[in-house]
C-alpha cells in the first residue's frame, strides 16, 4: 500500500514498518520496501559526480515533503489504517508497539508478531538557513500548530539536526508525531488481531533529549541521535566551528532555543504516556502487557543478535555468520534465509561502530561478517570513514563482505539502495525458514541471561480470566 502523502518513505519508522509488514507476508526488502523500479534510476545515480549525486538525494527528500499549506490533510487516524494495512489478516499470540528500533524488526520477525509505531516523520516544506535553528523553530509554528490542533491524540517534536540531517534541512522541517492515545485504527488491530490472552509487548526506549516547549504537546529539540552531543549543539565544542565554517556560516557555534525540560527523544524515544492507553485496552479485554525497556536506540542489539546465535544453535545450524545493518539498511527475511545473526547499529557514526566492535568483543567469532552502510551524503562530525569499517569487516575469520556497496563513493553511494538486496543474496548459504519462536521459548533466553544486557523486561499486567 502507497504511504500516505504526507509520511516520509526514507524514515525509521515507516522502513521499519514496511519491513517487518513484508516479512509477516512472506517477502523480503528490496529498496527499502520501495517499488522496484526504483532500482534502475537509483543504480544510475552513481554515475553522478558527488554534487550531482547529493542534488538528487535532496530532490528526492523534497519531493516528500509537503507544503506548509498542506499540513491540515494529516490525519493520524487515516495514518494508522495504512500502518495495519501493513500485515496479513490474521490472529497473532503478540502485537508489539511503540518505539521504532531496528534490532526490535528482528525480534518480531522472530516471534512472527507485527508492530505499530508510535512515532512518525512529517517532513514540511521550509528553506530556513541551518546555521539558524530560532528561525526554523519561528518558521514551524503555523504548521505544527494545524497539525496538533486537528489531531488531539498527537504531540509534536520539531527535531532539527543540521548535522546529520544536512541536506534533507536545507529545505524541510523534520516533524515527529508521538501518538499519546491508541486511537480507533490500533485500539481495532488490537482487538480484533491479538488473539485471546495475547500479549501487548510494549517497546520503550528511554532515551530523552533537551528539549524547549513551544507550546501544549508541542517541543523543539536542537540535535539529534547521531555524531554530536547535546552539550555541543547547546554549548559549543571543538568540532562544531570547522563544520559551521564548511556551510560557509559567520558563526562559530549553534545556538538554538534555550531548552527548558527534557522529552523522549524525537526520533528513537517512546512517549510513556500511550501507555495509559494501552494498559486500559488489555485489562479490559483480558491481554498481558509487557514493557521491554533499554535507555537508548543501540543497546537492543546485542540481545537480540544473541537470541537469534542462541536460536539457530538449538535448531543445530552455525550460528558464525553476522549481518551488520545501518539504520533502514536492513533485511529480516535475508537474515533468517542465510542463517544470519543480525547486528543493527543506529547509524554509520564512531558510536554505533564502537557498539559493533564491542559486540564482536564479546562473545565467540564470527566466521563470516556482512556490512550493510547507510548513506546519507554528508562527511558529518562523527561519521567513521571506510578505512575504519573495514576493520570490522577484518574481524572476520574467513570472509568479510561489503553488502551493495561501493566503499569509495560512502557516504553517498546511494545507489546501494539499489544493490543492496541483490548482494544479500549472493551469500550461498540457505537454512529453512523456521516456525516464529514462542513467547516461552523467549522467556527461557532470558532467564539464561540474567543481567547481561542494559534491558529490562517486565509484566506489568497480567492476563485475568475470562468471566
Amino acid at each position: 500500500m502507497r504511504s500516505p502523502r504526507y509520511v516520509a518513505d526514507f524514515d525509521s519508522a515507516t522502513g521499519m514498518l514496511r519491513a517487518t509488514g513484508r516479512f509477516l507476508s512472506g517477502r523480503d526488502f528490496p529498496s527499502l520496501g520501495l517499488h522496484p523500479l526504483l532500482n534502475l534510476p537509483g543504480a544510475a545515480v552513481n554515475l553522478l559526480p558527488e554534487p550531482l549525486r547529493k542534488a538528487v538525494y535532496v530532490i528526492g527528500g523534497w519531493k516528500e515533503a509537503v507544503p506548509p499549506r498542506r499540513a491540515g490533510a494529516f490525519d493520524a487516524e487515516a495514518l494508522a489504517r495504512w500502518v495495519t494495512g501493513q500485515y496479513p489478516r490474521r490472529r497473532y499470540p503478540a502485537v508489539a508497539i511503540g518505539a521504532s528500533n531496528g534490532a526490535a524488526v528482528h525480534l518480531y520477525a522472530a516471534l512472527g508478531v507485527p508492530w505499530l509505531p508510535q512515532t512518525f516523520l512529517i517532513p514540511v516544506r521550509q528553506r530556513t538557513p541551518l546555521d539558524q535553528p530560532t528561525e526554523a523553530l519561528r518558521a514551524a509554528l503555523g504548521p505544527a500548530e494545524t497539525i496538533l490542533r486537528r489531531n488531539p491524540e498527537l504531540q509534536l517534536h520539531h527535531m532539527h539536526d543540521p548535522v546529520q540531517d544536512e541536506l534533507m534541512v536545507r529545505t524541510m522541517m523534520y516533524f515527529r508525531v508521538k501518538r499519546q492515545r491508541l486511537g480507533e485504527g490500533y485500539r481495532r488491530f488490537l482487538t480484533e488481531r491479538l488473539a485471546p490472552g495475547g500479549t501487548i509487548i510494549v517497546m520503550d526506549c528511554t532515551a530523552t533529549w533537551a528539549t524547549r516547549r513551544v507550546a501544549d504537546r508541542h517541543v523543539f529539540q536542537a540535535g539529534a541521535v547521531g555524531g554530536v552531543t547535546e552539550e555541543e549543539y547547546y554549548h559549543g565544542g571543538d568540532r562544531g566551528a570547522p563544520h559551521l565554517r564548511r556551510l560557509s556560516s559567520k558563526m562559530r557555534r549553534w545556538e538554538p532555543p534555550q531548552p527548558d525540560g527534557r522529552h523522549p527523544e524525537a526520533e528513537w524515544g517512546f512517549e510513556p504516556a500511550l501507555l495509559d492507553d494501552i494498559v486500559t485496552l488489555a485489562h479490559e479485554r483480558h491481554y498481558r502487557v509487557v514493557q521491554v525497556s533499554f535507555p537508548g536506540p543501540q543497546d537492543l542489539s546485542p540481545l537480540v543478535a544473541d537470541l537469534y546465535r542462541w536460536w539457530y544453535l538449538r535448531r543445530g545450524l552455525p550460528a558464525d555468520r553476522l549481518l551488520v545493518e545501518s539504520f533502514i539498511m536492513l533485511e529480516p527475511w535475508w537474515a533468517l534465509r542465510t542463517g544470519s545473526v543480525p547486528f543493527w547499529m543506529v547509524f554509520n557514526t564512531d558510536s554505533s561502530l564502537s557498539a559493533a566492535h564491542a559486540y564482536l568483543d564479546s562473545g565467540d567469532p564470527f566466521e563470516e561478517i556482512y556490512l550493510m552502510l547507510f548513506n546519507h551524503g554528508v562527511r558529518s562530525i562523527g561519521l567513521a570513514g571506510i578505512d575504519q569499517w573495514q576493520t570490522l569487516l577484518s574481524r572476520a575469520r574467513r570472509r568479510g563482505a561489503w553488502v551493495g556497496a561501493d566503499p569509495g563513493k560512502f557516504p553517498s553511494d546511494f545507489a546501494q539502495y539499489a544493490r543492496y538486496n541483490r548482494d544479500i543474496r549472493k551469500i550461498a548459504a540457505r537454512c529453512p525458514m523456521p516456525e516464529p519462536l514462542s513467547l516461552a521459548q523467549l522467556d527461557a533466553f532470558l532467564a539464561e541471561q540474567g543481567d547481561r544486557y542494559p534491558v529490562r523486561w517486565a509484566e506489568i499486567l497480567s492476563p485475568r480470566p475470562r468471566p
